[in-house]
C-alpha cells in the first residue's frame, strides 16, 4: 500500500532515529522549557548527550545493520544493534537517556510489547553476560539494571489492558527465590500478568519462611518462582514442596522461570513445578492453561 513494505519500514526506522531522538529531547519531556540554554540543566545535558554521542553511534550502527527486524506478525521489533545500544546507554548514562532511546523506537512504530520482549529483556540478559565474562562489575550491572527498571516503569501505563477487572481466581504471587540478586526479568513478567487482568503480588522476600508464611496467609492461584543462579537450584524442590504443603489454596499451581529453565526445560518436573515459560507473554498463557486444566478436572 503506497509502496510501504516491511523493507522500507526498516530503512525509515533507521534513517529517522536521529531526528526522533532530538525531537523528543527538545519537545517531548519538557515542552515549556527552552530547547537551548536557560532551561533545566539536566535537560540540557540530555540534549547534549543525544546530539554529541548517541546520534553519531546510531548513524554508524544503522550503516552496519538494519534498525529493526520484522516479527512474524509483521510488526517492527528491536534487533541486536538496539539491544547493544540500550545496554551501553544504561551503563554510561542516567535513565533519562535510555528512556529517550526507547521512546524513539516506540515513536517509529515498535509496539510496547515488543519493547518489553525484544529490547528490555534481552538488554537485561546482556548485562548478565557482561558480568559473567568480567566485562562489567557487579556495581555497574546493578546500576544498569536499575536504569532499565526505570525505563520499564515508564512504559507500564502504555501496555494495553486486556481485562481491567481481574477475577478473584486470577491471583498470582511472582517472586524471586530468596537470595536471588537479579529480579528485573521477573518485574517484566509481572507487567504482562497485570496487563492480562491478573491481580499480582510481587515483593522481595528475605527468607523461604517469609514465602511460606505469605502463601499460608493469602490465597494465590499461581505461585511463580524466578531462579537465575544455578546454586539456588539445590533447594528449589524443597521450597516448592513447602509451598504446596502450606498454601491455603490446596490446588495452587507453581511455575518456575529463569535462564536455567530456558536452557534445560526438563528441570521443571525435577523440581516439582507445573510449568515454565521463556517470557512474560508465554508465562501468562501457561498460567491460564493451568487454571483451565484445573477447572476441567473439578
Amino acid at each position: 500500500m503506497d509502496g510501504f513494505t516491511p523493507q522500507t519500514k526498516r530503512r525509515e526506522v533507521g534513517a529517522d532515529f536521529e531526528d526522533v531522538l532530538v525531537d523528543r529531547a527538545v519537545r517531548g519531556p519538557q515542552p515549556a522549557a527552552p530547547a537551548w540554554g536557560g532551561g533545566d540543566p539536566s535537560f540540557a545535558r540530555l540534549v547534549r548527550t543525544i546530539e554529541g554521542e548517541i546520534i553519531p553511534r546510531l548513524m554508524l550502527a544503522h550503516r552496519e545493520a538494519p534498525a529493526a527486524r520484522d516479527r512474524a506478525d509483521g510488526r517492527l521489533a528491536p534487533g541486536r544493534a538496539e539491544v547493544e545500544e540500550l545496554v551501553r546507554l544504561a551503563l554510561a548514562h542516567e535513565a533519562d537517556v535510555a528512556s529517550a532511546f526507547v521512546s524513539a523506537l516506540r515513536d517509529q512504530g515498535v509496539a510496547v510489547e515488543a519493547l518489553y520482549l525484544d529490547l528490555l529483556a534481552p538488554a537485561a540478559r546482556r548485562l548478565g553476560e557482561l558480568w559473567s565474562a568480567d566485562l562489567a562489575d557487579f556495581a555497574e550491572v546493578t546500576v544498569g539494571l536499575g536504569r532499565l527498571q526505570r525505563v520499564a516503569h515508564s512504559l507500564r501505563g502504555s501496555l494495553p489492558e486486556e481485562d481491567e477487572s481481574p477475577g478473584g481466581e486470577r491471583r498470582a504471587l511472582l517472586v524471586a527465590v530468596p537470595g536471588e540478586q537479579h529480579t528485573f526479568g521477573l518485574s517484566l513478567v509481572a507487567e504482562f500478568f497485570r496487563r492480562a487482568g491478573w491481580s499480582v503480588t510481587s515483593e522481595p522476600l528475605g527468607t523461604v519462611q517469609d514465602l511460606l508464611d505469605l502463601v499460608r496467609r493469602e490465597w494465590f492461584a499461581v505461585v511463580g518462582l524466578s531462579v537465575s543462579a544455578e546454586a539456588r537450584m539445590a533447594g528449589l524442590a524443597s521450597v516448592i514442596l513447602g509451598v504446596r504443603r502450606v498454601s491455603c489454596n490446596r490446588a495452587v499451581r507453581v511455575m518456575v522461570g529463569g535462564r536455567i529453565f530456558n536452557e534445560r526445560p526438563e528441570l521443571v518436573s525435577q523440581v516439582g513445578a507445573d510449568a515454565t515459560a521463556p517470557d512474560g507473554r508465554q508465562a501468562v498463557a501457561q498460567a491460564q492453561s493451568l487454571l483451565e486444566l484445573l477447572a476441567r478436572r473439578s
